[in-house]
C-alpha cells in the first residue's frame, strides 16, 4: 500500500507471554549515541530534542509492545524506531529492554505490580481507568498534550481523555470491519449480511463472525438503538438493552447462527478457514492484514465496513465499537522525562507512517489520514460505529455478553427464551450499578 494525496479524518495484541516481571522474551539494546538522526522526524520529536539537548543522562528504559513490532520480518520496528529515538538524543545515553506484551492485555500486567512493570507500554483505550485506579499511568502534558491535540480528531483525543487529563499518545484507531474473498463476493454482495450468507451458502462456503466476545456481539445490538452509557460517558444511565428493541435482535442471532452458511469464529477458526477455502469472510481488525494477505493471497483480499443485516421489514447499520491503541508512561517509572518523550516518538507521524508500511496499522495522525482517503482499509476502518466507553461500569459488560454470544450458539437461548435470556443479561449489565 502506498500514500496517495487525497483528504479523509478518522475516529476511532497479542497475549503477554509471562509475568509481568519478564513479559515475552526480553531483549537489551544500547544504540551508538553518534548516529545521525533520521531528517524526516516529525516536529514534536525535534522539539523533544531540543528541550533536552544540554542535559546528559545516562538511563534504561524498558517498553512492552505486541509481538508483531518486535518481529524481523516486520523490520522490527520497535527496536528500529528506539535506535532512531536514541540517534536524535545524542546526549541520552540509554539502553533499551523490550518485552512482548499486547495492547490487549497491557492493564492486567502492568497494574499485577507497576512498580516492576515496563516504563513505556501500549494499551487499547477501553482499559484506561484501571491504569488510572492502578496507578500506572501518567498523565500527559505540556507540548506532549499539544502535539496529540494538534494532530489527532477531537473524537480520538477524547478516547484517551479522562476529565481533562490526557493519558495516553494515539497511534491507530481500534476497531473492527470485514475481510472477504473478492472471488466469491462482490462488493454489493458484502453490504448487507443476509446476502453474503445467501450467496455464500449458493458456493458452499461460509462467513465466520466472533459471536461469543462481546466487542463483536454488541454491534448488533447498538445498530438496533441500544446504548451504552447514554454517550458512553454516562455511568448513571447504565447499558440499556431493555425491551424489544434487544429481545429482537437476539432472536436475529438465533437464525443467524442456525443458518448452514454461518460459523462462529472461535479461537482463529475463523482465518483457518481461509486457509482452507471453506470460510470467505471474517470480521477483523488490521492487524489481521497480514494473515488475510496470506491466507487468501493479497489479490483476492476484499475490506468493507461492518455490513447491514435484515430485522424484519428494517434495514439495520451494525455498529462495532470503536476506540483507540496508544503508547503511555507508567506513572512509577523513574524516568519520566524520558518515558514521556519515547511514549511521543513511538507514536508521531513518522512512527505511524512507518507502523503502517511495514504492517498496515493505518493511521490516526490526520496529516497522514489526509494521503489516505483512496485506501479501502482505511475506509472499512472508518465505518459507522460507537465509541467504546472506558467507564468503570463498562466491566460489568464482557463476561454477560460473551454468555449470550455463547448460549445463543449452543442453542441453550432459544426463541423461546430468548426474551427472559435477554432480560437476564441486561440485568447482569447493570449489576453494579443497583
Amino acid at each position: 500500500m502506498k500514500f496517495k494525496k487525497v483528504a479523509a479524518l478518522l475516529l476511532a495484541g497479542v497475549m503477554c507471554a509471562a509475568t509481568v516481571v519478564g513479559c515475552g522474551k526480553s531483549d537489551d539494546s544500547k544504540t551508538d549515541s553518534k548516529t545521525t538522526p533520521k531528517a524526516d522526524e516529525s516536529k514534536a520529536s525535534e522539539e523533544a530534542k531540543t528541550t533536552a539537548e544540554d542535559e546528559k543522562l545516562s538511563a534504561t528504559i524498558t517498553v512492552w509492545s505486541p509481538a508483531e513490532d518486535q518481529d524481523e520480518k516486520n523490520g522490527n520496528w520497535l527496536k528500529t524506531r528506539c535506535d532512531a529515538f536514541n540517534a536524535a538524543h545524542p546526549n541520552w545515553d540509554l539502553t533499551f529492554k523490550y518485552s512482548v506484551c499486547g495492547e490487549d492485555n497491557a492493564a492486567a500486567n502492568v497494574t499485577k505490580d507497576a512498580s516492576a512493570a515496563a516504563d513505556v507500554y501500549m494499551f487499547a483505550n477501553d482499559q484506561l481507568q484501571k491504569f488510572i485506579d492502578g496507578g500506572a499511568i501518567s498523565r500527559l502534558g505540556g507540548d506532549v498534550e499539544a502535539y496529540i491535540r494538534d494532530t489527532n480528531s477531537e473524537a480520538m483525543v477524547n478516547t484517551v481523555t479522562v476529565g481533562d487529563a490526557v493519558y495516553g499518545v494515539p497511534y491507530t484507531a481500534n476497531t473492527w470491519f470485514m475481510y472477504y474473498d473478492k472471488r466469491v463476493f462482490t462488493e454489493d454482495d458484502v453490504k448487507n449480511l443476509d446476502k453474503m450468507l445467501e450467496v455464500a451458502g449458493s458456493k458452499n462456503k461460509k462467513v465466520s463472525f466472533k459471536l461469543t466476545d462481546g466487542w463483536y456481539i454488541g454491534a448488533f445490538y447498538a445498530g438496533n438503538g441500544c446504548t451504552f452509557f447514554g454517550d458512553g460517558t454516562d455511568e448513571s444511565a447504565g447499558i440499556d438493552f431493555e425491551g424489544e428493541k434487544a429481545t429482537a435482535v437476539t432472536n436475529y442471532l438465533i437464525d443467524l447462527t442456525d443458518n448452514p452458511a454461518y460459523m462462529t469464529d472461535d479461537s482463529g477458526s475463523g482465518l483457518a478457514g481461509l486457509k482452507d477455502g471453506s470460510v470467505a469472510a471474517l470480521f477483523s481488525g488490521s492487524w489481521d492484514l497480514s494473515a488475510v494477505e496470506e491466507a487468501l493471497g493479497k489479490e483476492n483480499v476484499g475490506v468493507a465496513q461492518a455490513p447491514t443485516y435484515k430485522l424484519g421489514d428494517k434495514e439495520i447499520q451494525m455498529k462495532p465499537f470503536t476506540g483507540s491503541k496508544a503508547v503511555a508512561v507508567n506513572k512509577t517509572s523513574p524516568n519520566q522525562k524520558v518515558a514521556t518523550q519515547l511514549a511521543l516518538w513511538l507514536a508521531n507521524e513518522d512512527s505511524q507512517k512507518t507502523r503502517y508500511e511495514s504492517r498496515g496499522i493505518i493511521p490516526c495522525n490526520t496529516k497522514l489520514l489526509d494521503t489516505l482517503k483512496d485506501d479501502k482499509l482505511v475506509a472499512a476502518q472508518n465505518g459507522p460505529s460507537i465509541m467504546q466507553p472506558f467507564v468503570s461500569k463498562m466491566n460489568a459488560y464482557w463476561e454477560p455478553a460473551k454468555a449470550m454470544g455463547q448460549q445463543i450458539t449452543s442453542d441453550a437461548c432459544t426463541h423461546d427464551n430468548a426474551e427472559e435470556k435477554t432480560v437476564e443479561m441486561n440485568t447482569a449489565f447493570n449489576k453494579e450499578a443497583l
